[in-house]
């Protein structure tokens, strides 16, 4: 087992949790589950060893090993809110226990089914809800057995009262963000090969997120920066672009700006605050209007065989495909013939809620 030393999150509970240790997943079991949510690998000494082997093994990903009309019974490891008391609305970063019975790759996604039955269709079990996975196939323990979520709680504001209305709140992601450690989760899947990782270990990666978007963005970089995998060893590039509102509402920031420290040939990493930074035209600062300011080098990388990706709200795409039409006229290029042929090279990457 690699020797790593772990630090706790910005905004977790306010008493330091410092370890160093050997034997880090009999560590992380042994800690009281809200604990084991906040720890966060920061300052990792070398990488850290990955078990069980036999998930490397398998050539093609598991695809709805559980249906949500049987889903798999697994159970709530830690809820810990993962962004500060100014970002606007509350985000959780969710660890599930599965067993290692629910396996999955990078890119998957799991459906979760909320207690209860649906509101619009009484005697109805609740619609599954999908949730991109934030963690790698080993997990935050690095065993194999848990599953991690980034889910934001989804409330309605009445716009004339100023207040939540209760009843129109999201079903699921209140259930997760409000859930206990031990209890009861239904899950569905793992589905999704959109977002698969490319084998390629030397590959170009282009990652743009919006929000909760991030999740399988943190698998991929989890893979490539901090894990031990013996058939993988990522020296390629990886650029991520993360659009949020506010500092406080940055997800993983410390995970991200570690690996930028001790892999700065290969992780980039720029972040696009819509409530705190101006773009160039003076304007709020936008994800799309991050990803003008570096058009140039992004059409360069895409030219030479680099993936990009799209995760978040679907509400995101208008703005950044019209973003990328411009760079590719400045270009000398018509942009629907140049997405026709990232499609046709299985370079462009969406999946938008």
């Amino acid at each position: 087992m690699a020797q790593a030393v772990l630090s706790q999150v910005s905004f977790c509970e306010s008493s330091t949790l410092h370890h160093s240790f050997l034997g880090e997943r009999a560590a992380l079991r042994a800690l009281p589950a809200a604990r084991t949510a906040c720890l966060r690998r920061l300052d990792i000494q070398s990488r850290v060893a990955t078990n069980p082997v036999n998930l490397e093994a398998a050539t093609e990903p598991p695809i709805n090993l559980y249906r949500p009309k049987e889903p798999y019974i697994a159970r709530i490891v830690s809820v810990e809110r993962i962004v500060g008391p100014k970002a606007p609305g509350e985000t959780c970063h969710i660890v599930i226990d599965h067993g290692g019975n629910v396996p999955y790759w990078e890119g998957q996604s799991y459906g979760v089914i909320a207690p209860g039955e649906n509101p619009k269709k009484p005697g109805q079990p609740n619609a599954v809800r999908l949730y991109s996975i934030a963690s790698t196939r080993y997990g935050d323990s690095f065993d194999g057995k848990t599953a991690s979520l980034c889910v934001r709680r989804a409330v309605y504001v009445d716009p004339e009262t100023g207040k939540e209305d209760p009843a129109k709140k999201g079903v699921c992601s209140n259930f997760l963000c409000d859930a206990k450690p031990g209890d009861e989760v239904q899950i569905s899947g793992p589905s999704g090969k959109v977002l698969l990782l490319p084998e390629d270990p030397k590959a170009t990666h282009i990652m743009v997120a919006t929000g909760t978007g991030i999740a399988p963005y943190r698998a991929y970089l989890r893979r490539m920066f901090m894990e031990d995998v013996p058939n993988y060893k990522f020296t390629g590039l990886s650029w991520l672009f993360l659009g949020v509102a506010n500092t406080e509402s940055l997800l993983y920031h410390d995970e991200f700006t570690e690996y930028l420290k001790r892999f700065p040939d290969n992780f980039r990493y720029d972040i696009a605050l819509s409530r705190e930074q101006k773009s160039r035209s003076g304007g709020k600062m936008y994800v799309q209007n991050k990803i003008e300011e570096y058009g140039s080098e992004i059409f360069e990388l895409l030219d030479k065989g680099a993936h990009i990706y799209f995760c978040g709200l679907k509400g995101m795409m208008p703005g950044i495909q019209d973003s990328l039409k411009a760079i590719a006229e400045e270009r000398g290029l018509k942009w629907e013939d140049k997405l026709a042929e990232l499609k046709k090279n299985k370079q462009w990457h969406v999946e938008v809620y």
